[in-house]
């Protein structure tokens, strides 16, 4: 994909991606600031500054927000994570204009009327609640703050309720002055339109927009532990965690190609022995999640209470097994395949590919070419996997347990069974 960027004077980030056989444009303001940069006294309020510029400007109403998006057929949305805000839009290729006016007056000059913050607190605070209701979402949180414990990347998404009910509109136009800027910000636009036009439409409207932000971001130190909470419910959450690798690591591929073949899929390791082989769960994988200077891997499985001291030593014996020999040839290219093809069909979709554009752009100040990308995914070696899985599997555990749980191995029985 052809790739285009201009800096705006003050130091904003315009990137485009031409597609002209598109009838529609995918564009959005990607904003590098999320729950990992928050302290605790204002844990959660990412999330909802990221309601609230929904909620009206000096320019329009909350339903008008809402209506110039939908009255021509376009889709609006936002999100938060630990890292990263995003507001975005799909639009049809005549309607770019109106979407961009859209996002960038609620991301320039949002009104936080008192009125509506009332409203959309206990909005959250539902949303809140609703997460602890769900297990398998709650037990994630768990997990999270059990890896980075009293650091904001250990800290929920959404905050306590508390906290959230705290939120002054003071406290939320300080947090964008502090943490909203074109030093931190990506505008991204993925279809059909002329990069040099959309640009002057950009400049248009963010030409105000502040140069640097001014907060410190927090170290993240993983340090793993142990957590259960017990609840009459039919299935049990189980995560075993350890301490992964930064975005910028120079294992981040063979990291991920690891990932791949032990618990990416239904031909994964984890997958074949365990669901298929033993029938012990109905649900288990591996995940990695990468972030600015740490990192977190991962191994769920869903199972009954009785299950997990089967479970538990299965999974114990297959992530031996990795450190202990070297994954086959055909293991490994299949796990690279999976990789790439991943990859390649989600860059099929304007949206997906805008995505990626925002998040190398704020990671790495440039769009990874997709070539260079399937080059390092390719360079991974059996030697290189063997040596993530011993870099994983040597830091002390991150152990989370939820459901109605009899009896399973304790936290120092599951360090035992790790060492080799």
């Amino acid at each position: 994909m052809e790739i285009k960027q201009t800096i705006l004077p003050n130091g904003l980030r315009v990137v485009t991606s031409e597609r002209p056989q598109n009838e529609t444009v995918s564009l959005g303001i990607w904003v590098n600031t999320g729950a990992a940069y928050e302290t605790e006294d204002i844990n959660g309020i990412s999330h909802f500054v990221e309601h609230m510029v929904f909620k009206g400007t000096q320019k329009r109403t909350s339903l008008q927000i809402s209506e110039e998006i939908e009255n021509v057929g376009g889709q609006n949305n936002a999100y938060t994570s630990r890292e990263f805000t995003a507001f975005y839009a799909k639009m049809l290729k005549n309607d770019v204009e109106l979407a961009l006016d859209v996002i960038a007056d609620f991301v320039m000059a949002p009104l936080f009327p008192e009125d509506e913050m009332k409203k959309e607190k206990e909005v959250v605070v539902q949303e809140i609640k609703q997460g602890i209701d769900t297990p398998d979402d709650v037990v994630f949180d768990y997990f999270q703050d059990k890896a980075f414990p009293n650091q904001p990347l250990g800290r929920t998404i959404l905050g306590p309720a508390e906290t959230v009910r705290s939120f002054t509109a003071e406290k939320l136009h300080q947090y964008m002055r502090h943490n909203y800027a074109a030093q931190n910000t990506v505008v991204v636009a993925v279809g059909n339109l002329k990069h040099e036009s959309f640009v002057k439409m950009v400049e248009a409207r963010m030409k105000e927009y502040r140069p640097n932000t001014s907060f410190a971001v927090a170290p993240q130190t993983y340090q793993g532990g142990f957590y259960e909470e017990r609840r009459p419910i039919e299935q049990a959450h189980v995560l075993l965690g350890f301490q992964g690798v930064e975005y910028n690591n120079p294992a981040y591929y063979a990291v991920s190609v690891f990932s791949t073949l032990f618990g990416g899929g239904m031909s994964s390791r984890l997958f074949q022995e365990i669901r298929e082989k033993r029938g012990l769960v109905y649900s288990v994988y591996s995940f990695t999640n990468s972030h600015t200077k740490s990192g977190l891997f991962g191994i769920y499985a869903g199972t009954s209470g009785e299950e997990i001291n089967k479970l538990v030593p299965v999974v114990v014996d297959e992530i031996k097994k990795t450190v202990q020999e070297k994954v086959s040839d055909k293991e490994l290219e299949r796990a690279k395949i999976q990789l790439k093809a991943s990859m390649l069909m989600a860059l099929e979709s304007s949206s997906a590919t805008a995505e990626v554009i925002a998040r190398q752009m704020l990671l790495y100040n440039r769009v990874i070419p997709t070539d260079e990308i399937v080059e390092r995914i390719e360079a991974v070696t059996a030697d290189d996997v063997q040596k993530a899985a011993q870099m994983l599997f040597s830091a002390k555990p991150t152990y989370t347990l939820l459901g109605d749980l009899k009896t399973y191995p304790t936290y120092d029985e599951v360090q035992k069974m790790l060492q080799f």
